[in-house]
Formats: structure tokens, sequence, C-alpha cells
């Protein structure tokens, strides 16, 4: 954040061995021990650019298609961009903006996970044919300049049917934990063609969730 206010362009990243202060949604601590991913890149806002939030989706699936692409094709998404290996937090993205450039952070277990008391976390090793997080994160820089491309070129669409094609079906079960402190509960629907959740209420009507914690039940 300090560099995109000093001026450095789209395309500026960084990547750590290690974090002191890692950091996850909501101020959470994510751990960063020797050997995991942890990678920020920038990206300067443009007035033509479709909804700056929506880049949530396009990091999720850039970073999907990196995983699969190295061998670990069974990741799934949840929204808006937390990647699950069977059904176990794998990696977390955390996007802040700062005026007109928005930081997109990366955290991937690639080599060791946490244990969290209630949560299930999973890793990537022994999954993939690469052995090291400076070369995962290559490989990461290049998907996501294309598909922050495509996002540019062709809009939203083609990254919101990315996105549904590598998340849990239509009809799981979801908890979204909203900003003032309520929960909904319900079935995932789906997203909107803004790329916000649809989320199936008992008595059916769809309630369309634009920030929230969202958990799979």
């Amino acid at each position: 954040m300090a560099l995109a206010s000093d001026g450095a362009p789209e395309g500026s990243w960084l990547r750590a061995e290690r974090q002191t202060a890692g950091r996850g949604r909501q101020g959470r601590t994510w751990a960063s021990p020797n050997g995991n991913l942890y990678a920020s890149t920038l990206v300067r806002i443009a007035p033509t650019d479709p909804p700056a939030a929506s880049l949530a989706l396009v990091s999720a699936v850039a970073l999907a298609d990196t995983i699969a692409t190295l061998g670990c094709p069974a990741v799934t998404i949840k929204w808006p961009n937390d990647l699950l290996l069977d059904g176990a937090k794998l990696a977390g993205i955390l996007l802040e903006r700062s005026g007109g450039a928005v930081i997109a952070g990366f955290g991937v277990n690639l080599a060791t996970h946490p244990t969290i008391k209630g949560r299930k976390t999973a890793s990537l090793a022994g999954r993939l044919w690469i052995h090291s997080a400076a070369e995962l994160f290559d490989h990461l820089v290049s998907d996501f300049a294309r598909w922050l491309g495509m996002w540019r070129r062709d809009g939203l669409a083609p990254v919101i049917a990315r996105w549904a094609g590598q998340a849990h079906p239509i009809g799981t079960p979801l908890v979204a934990n909203l900003s003032d402190g309520s929960s909904v509960a319900g079935t995932f629907d789906g997203l909107a063609s803004d790329g916000a959740l649809r989320l199936r209420l008992a008595d059916g009507a769809v309630r369309v969730i634009h920030a929230a914690d969202v958990f799979v039940v």
C-alpha cells in the first residue's frame, strides 16, 4: 500500500518468505511460516474497468487455475475468494483499496497448514509438481495477468463463468455472517451479474449479498 501511494505501477508484486504480521479478512491472523506463499500485487483501477470489488473473483480464478495447472485440480472456491481442498481452507485472498489502487494479497498453504480450533485447514504438500513458493509465485503472476486482461477486455461475465465452474455446487448450505453482527443461513444459488452472492433462503426468496464472511455448513 505504501508503494501504491508512492506511484508504483500496476503489475508490481511483492513476495515474502515469511510474514511477522500476516492477516486475513476482518483483521484475523494469517499464520506465515517459511515454505508457504505470501504475495501481493497492485492493480490501478481505470474508469472503464468492471467494479473494483469483482477483482476478488479475478484473484480467485487466477489462483485456482494456477493450482490446477500445477497438479491439483480438486480445489474449489468459496465466495468470494477462499480456496478449499476437500472442504478445508487452503488459501485466502485479501483485497484492500487505497484511492485508485487495489492491492490483492494471496496466502497459500503450500508446504504446511495451521491448526485452528473449529476450522479445517489444508496444504498442497505432495500434491503439486513444483517444489517451492517461488515456482508457485511465477505461475500465479502469469495467470493473474491473463485473467486481469480478460476482465478488462471482456468484462465480468467470463470471470463469473469460470468462478462458477470451480465453486461448490448450487444448493450447498451456507451461512453468511454480516458486518452488523447478524447471520443469514441459506443455500448457494450462484452469483449475480456483478459477482455478488445469491443466497436462497428457507422460504425460497433469494438474498443478494455483497459483503459477508461466508462459511460452508
